[in-house]
């Protein structure tokens, strides 16, 4: 198959694009390189099968182009991170939102089926876990620039049911959770690869609140093989799942293994929200995935255990000396 990437040359995007190429795809990728980093495709770019535009995917002229040669579309460019979210909010919004709109707009037009890499931010501060997919939404006001990333993501969400609906354009919305793995790094946010980088530096790792909020990590290779299965999957058309890990482990608690699997000597030292984002800002206590959709459709298991997550990213910043 011919397939497109849309942010191919970001974390996710790049084990992706490797993994389709791996099982014998034509490859093409548009990234604008914002957030995406051609070290991650450097091994594919010499390769027959795959192909990269540094572009935006705003730039109508270009997209036309690709998606029109393709034959199906993995949308996954957008603005990510707590730290884009809080300081470049119109990016945010305007990516997530326009470049959405331009994806589903073109694959209507080239009848391409189209798989939408959504957010666990979606459900927003809601206290009910774990979050399924048809739970309802708990949002903060709109004066917190916290709540606009979650927002431009639902409204991608209800534009790809909507073309589903009234064009019968081929849809699947992936809502994923935590994903982190080898080339992931913490510049606007991620909190393991921070953490690893801090304790391989032996400086202090930073918490950020009490640490006491959970979150469930998942390897970025499980989050891949879901997507590709849902991908070939028919009767996942139309719908939402919900993609990671369902093990919660607080942040705190991270930190520590961190600390252990690292052999490090650094504290650990405790940021208030006020000063590690901006004054009033809003977190989640808890986000668990309800992963009985996904399981049930295609068998998805997710393989890898916490410390084997953890392991992958120290291993990958050690070999490729990035903290040195």
């Amino acid at each position: 198959m011919r397939v497109l990437i849309t942010g191919g040359a970001g974390f996710i995007g790049s084990h992706l694009a490797e993994e389709l190429h791996k099982r014998n795809h034509f490859i093409n990728i548009v990234d604008n390189l914002s957030t995406g980093r051609l070290e991650n495709i450097e091994h594919l770019i010499h390769s027959p099968r795959f192909s990269i535009a540094v572009e935006s995917i705003l730039n109508e002229t270009v997209m036309d182009r690709l998606v029109s040669e393709c034959d199906i579309i993995y949308h996954l460019a957008a603005s990510v991170g707590v730290e884009l979210i809080v300081n470049k909010p119109v990016e945010v919004i305007e990516t997530n939102i326009l470049g959405t709109e331009m994806v589903l707009k073109l694959a209507n037009r080239y009848l391409k089926k189209v798989i939408i890499t959504s957010t666990s931010e979606i459900y927003g501060k809601s206290d009910k876990t774990p979050f399924k997919e048809n739970d309802d939404r708990v949002l903060g006001p709109t004066t917190k620039n916290r709540w606009s990333y979650s927002s431009s993501k639902a409204i991608d969400e209800f534009l790809a049911l909507a073309y589903h609906k009234q064009r019968k354009l081929e849809v699947v919305i992936t809502r994923l959770f935590n994903t982190v793995g080898p080339r992931q790094t913490g510049q606007y946010g991620m909190v393991l690869p921070r953490f690893v980088v801090q304790a391989l530096k032996s400086q202090p790792l930073t918490v950020y609140g009490d640490g006491n909020q959970t979150r469930c990590f998942a390897h970025v290779n499980d989050v891949v093989d879901a997507l590709i299965t849902l991908a070939e999957t028919s009767t996942a058309v139309g719908q939402i799942f919900n993609i990671g890990n369902d093990q919660p482990i607080s942040i705190l608690e991270l930190a520590k293994k961190v600390k252990e699997m690292t052999s490090s000597n650094s504290e650990i030292k405790f940021v208030p929200y006020d000063i590690a984002y901006e004054e009033g800002f809003e977190d989640m206590a808890i986000r668990i995935p309800d992963l009985t959709k996904v399981k049930a459709l295609i068998g998805y298991n997710p393989k890898y255990s916490i410390d084997q997550i953890i392991k992958s990213v120290i291993d990958y910043f050690l070999i490729e000396k990035l903290v040195y």
